[in-house]
């Protein structure tokens, strides 16, 4: 229910809320992150909708026409890693204005949930671990250090991204020509 609220109208600390459940109960980490996920998914619905029903004036507001064009391009080309990627980042990472761009670029709706679903799993399942090995305050110190390099790691994510994307549209076979 919180992670829905997060995900759909108020910017909940999810962080905070799932490292403390997930420090509390270890056993029951993969439940906390999985209940997390679901519920940032089905909340993201809200904006979805608004965002599809007319959001591209409220988009153009929020961002230069210059970013607009830039991510709207990023979901015309890849609809799915477009979102997971922002999905997976913690604030202040402007995710709601992702899904708001996702539905003006009109992502199907199946493929909207399942990217933000898995971006979600994929963070929330990293926050656990670093919950279980180093307790909740790395997860704080985590959290402070990508607020003041937010660029840096950004820069370091997108890099890491591109280089798996790269190795592995090396490793696919060509196609001769006939």
């Amino acid at each position: 229910m919180v992670a829905a609220l997060d995900g759909g109208f108020f910017g909940l600390p999810m962080d905070a809320v799932v490292a403390g459940y997930v420090y509390q109960a270890p056993a029951r980490f993969l439940l906390y992150v999985l209940m997390a996920s679901v519920g940032s998914a089905l909340g993201s619905i809200v904006i979805y909708v608004i965002g599809y029903r007319g959001g591209e004036e409220l988009l153009r507001k929020r961002m230069s026409p210059e970013r607009f064009e830039k991510i709207h391009r990023a979901f015309d080309q890849h609809p799915f890693w477009a979102l997971m990627f922002p999905a997976m980042l913690p604030p202040p990472t402007p995710f709601k204005l992702f899904v708001l761009a996702a539905a003006v670029s009109e992502m199907g709706f199946v493929r909207f949930l399942l990217a933000v679903f898995s971006g979600r799993m994929v963070r929330f399942l990293v926050l656990a671990l670093l919950t279980l090995k180093f307790g909740p305050d790395a997860v704080r110190l985590i959290g402070a250090i990508f607020q003041r390099h937010y660029y840096v790691v950004i820069t370091l994510a997108a890099a890491a991204l591109v280089a798996w994307l790269m190795h592995r549209w090396a490793g696919k076979p060509q196609k001769a020509n006939k």
